[in-house]
């Protein structure tokens, strides 16, 4: 008479499930890959849950999933050439002159909306670049954002207001001064 809960084909089943130990599912999975795993596996408790997947983490833009709009650009564009002109020196070197003149010209040939880049490109053919100073390159800055605000219909700025809205970046110990040496390993 057979044991009660015994199955004949018990010695069958444990080998082929201790065979599937030796057989992958997925030959690209690394050791510690959840598809590794027996295909038969004899228990009499339910079987245990697969390991959760990693979660991918997805960097949000203000919840939506979509590229810069031509206005986002913008701002963002304008928030770092006033930045820039922010920390320019009040005594720049003849080179420092030269750069800041270039950028104007770069980002007039490289700046992702067609239209905008000519339109700045005739701002700066009737305004050109006036960097001599923190003060002159700020101002002139100022000016010609209001050149192009006023063609978009857009409130103008005061510019005799340009040094309180940008003012200098706080920097401790000189870290951003452009005429200053730079330590980039202070208290060693």
């Amino acid at each position: 008479m057979p044991l009660t809960g015994w199955n004949p084909l018990a010695p069958v089943l444990q080998t082929v499930a201790a065979f599937s130990r030796h057989i992958l599912i997925a030959p690209d999975a690394g050791l510690d890959d959840h598809r590794l795993r027996p295909l038969l596996a004899l228990s009499l408790s339910p079987p245990s849950p697969a390991p959760p997947q990693p979660e991918v983490r997805k960097e949000k833009k203000d919840a939506k999933e979509a590229p810069l709009t031509k206005e986002e650009v913008g701002r963002a564009t304008w928030m770092l050439l006033h930045t820039i002109a922010a920390q320019f020196p009040d005594e720049p070197t003849k080179q420092q002159r030269r750069d800041a003149k270039e950028l104007m010209h770069i980002i007039s040939r490289l700046y992702p909306c067609k239209e905008c880049a000519d339109h700045f490109k005739e701002v700066l053919k009737a305004n050109p670049v006036q960097a001599g100073s923190q003060a002159d390159f700020s101002q002139w800055l100022c000016y010609v954002h209001n050149v192009v605000n006023r063609s978009l219909g857009k409130p103008i700025f005061p510019c005799q207001r340009v040094t309180a809205r940008w003012g200098k970046l706080d920097c401790p110990e000189r870290s951003c001064d452009l005429e200053g040496s730079i330590d980039i390993m202070p208290n060693r």
